[in-house]
């Protein structure tokens, strides 16, 4: 019997992630706005404390308890702090470097995926998926540009932030047989919303105006939103398929980028960004195709 999922499966798939890819650069402008003036630290709690908050209010009416029952809880706590390694990271560098400088890196996360999908979810790779996820690594260098004037060492957190985003990805396309994409979806917060607590007096900045508390706020809703579309995406599709198309969240941060910060891309951001993105894009399509029975 054939593990493939249906193509119907997959395009809806495909469109939860893509639709996740436009949320996330919107909530990463509300970060970078709100790191002008507050903690990287408190910017991450508000974001998993509104991101629980708001999918409480929007699936306990319906779901009751049962939205907290977790068949494999070490995972899904395992999922939360890979989140919140990745957020924690994405959010302080921003401070010092472009957003889509940072999407850009980003890109890398599928990247992650692909290399670990073999050894933890048991996708076989082939020598040409090997050589496109080089290629893709050479795409982040040129991105980062090490040894130069333009090297900025905040990149460094952006990769820390991929790879913890790629780790994620895999554990949520381990637990989508398990728990609900709902459940999914709020656990992926939990580190972030409860864990901080013990460290927000320390970094608690009081909101300044009604703009930063609705930032604040955006923050959450956005992220929650976004999560729920990666856990509903990797619900219908492998992995594999499903993770190249966060490529549109490259467009999203120019845009927001630009719109917001009067920020845009250099010729060799945009050229490792097209290294990184046509190497997953190879990734991706070589794992549709049908092996000779």
């Amino acid at each position: 019997m054939s593990s493939i999922a249906p193509p119907s499966r997959i395009l809806v798939g495909i469109l939860f992630m893509v639709t996740a890819g436009l949320l996330f650069p919107v909530m990463g402008g509300f970060a970078k706005l709100l790191g002008q003036d507050y903690s990287s630290l408190q910017i991450s709690w508000a974001r998993a404390f509104g991101h629980i908050l708001f999918l409480s209010a929007l699936f306990m009416p319906r779901m009751g308890l049962a939205l907290f029952r977790t068949k494999r809880p070490g995972l899904q706590l395992a999922r939360s702090s890979m989140l919140f390694t990745s957020n924690l990271c994405f959010f302080y560098a921003i401070a010092f470097i472009p957003l889509a400088k940072a999407a850009a890196i980003s890109l890398a996360a599928p990247l992650i995926v692909a290399l670990l999908a073999w050894p933890m979810l048991k996708e076989r790779t082939t020598w040409g998926r090997v050589i496109a996820l080089l290629i893709g690594f050479v795409g982040v260098l040129v991105v980062i540009r090490p040894g130069t004037a333009l090297f900025h060492w905040a990149s460094l957190f952006i990769l820390t932030s991929a790879t913890a985003y790629g780790v994620y990805q895999i554990l949520t396309r381990q637990i989508a047989s398990s728990d609900s994409p709902e459940t999914s979806a709020l656990y992926s917060a939990f580190v972030g919303g409860f864990g901080m607590l013990v460290v927000l007096p320390f970094v608690w900045l009081t909101p300044a105006s009604l703009l930063d508390v609705g930032l604040f706020i955006g923050v959450g809703v956005l992220g929650a939103l976004g999560h729920y579309c990666v856990a509903r995406a990797f619900g219908y599709a492998p992995a594999n398929i499903i993770s190249p198309f966060q490529y549109f969240q490259l467009l999203g941060s120019v845009a927001v980028g630009w719109l917001l910060f009067t920020e845009f891309p250099d010729s060799m951001t945009w050229l490792g960004a097209a290294i990184i993105c046509g190497a997953g894009l190879y990734i991706g399509w070589s794992q549709t195709r049908r092996r000779p029975a």
